[in-house]
């Protein structure tokens, strides 16, 4: 309950989620989304989608989405929402709809926000996949991440660490 209270005056103080350059209203969804996480998940849910609705092409709203229904162990919902960004991004970044068809060569990867997005959700993907105990689903995706960002600068060593452990 701690937790709810002080989400809540946090947001009520105006400490908001700073989710980058967003059209107000969804903005004001997200941010209604992320306090109503804490106590009221079902209502959550509905305003991302409701903000998903309004204004599709913003890829924040597709993170909570994958966000909170991997917390949840939704993780059919949160690799649907997670897919559904990384085919946005794609797009986005003139990518091809396919990830494992993604060179090093296609874009800036780290520099360009779409394209850092996709490679984001490949993270996260990889994490659900985990989650769903589909070890050898998550190090395809690993392998192609190291591929894109051999720099590692999204972290996806980390994924990679858990991983390593499961197979062992």
């Amino acid at each position: 309950m701690g937790d709810v209270l002080r989400m809540a005056d946090l947001l009520a103080e105006g400490d908001l989620i700073d989710f980058g350059p967003l059209p107000e209203a969804v903005n004001k969804i997200l941010q209604e989304g992320v306090a109503a996480y804490y106590d009221d998940r079902p209502s959550a849910d509905g305003l991302f989608r409701q903000a998903l609705e309004m204004a599709p092409a913003e890829l924040p709203i597709y993170y909570c989405l994958y966000k909170i229904h991997t917390y949840q162990r939704n993780l059919d919902t949160a690799m649907e929402a997670a897919e559904a960004g990384l085919a946005e991004a794609a797009r986005q970044a003139g990518l091809n709809a396919d990830w494992r068809l993604w060179t090093p060569e296609d874009t800036r990867w780290v520099d360009d926000p779409p394209a850092r997005f996709a490679l984001y959700t490949l993270k996260a993907m990889a994490f659900i996949r985990l989650r769903r105990d589909d070890a050898p689903g998550a190090q395809v995706l690993l392998d192609r991440l190291s591929l894109l960002d051999p720099a590692d600068r999204i972290g996806h060593s980390v994924v990679a660490a858990l991983a390593a452990r499961l197979l062992e």
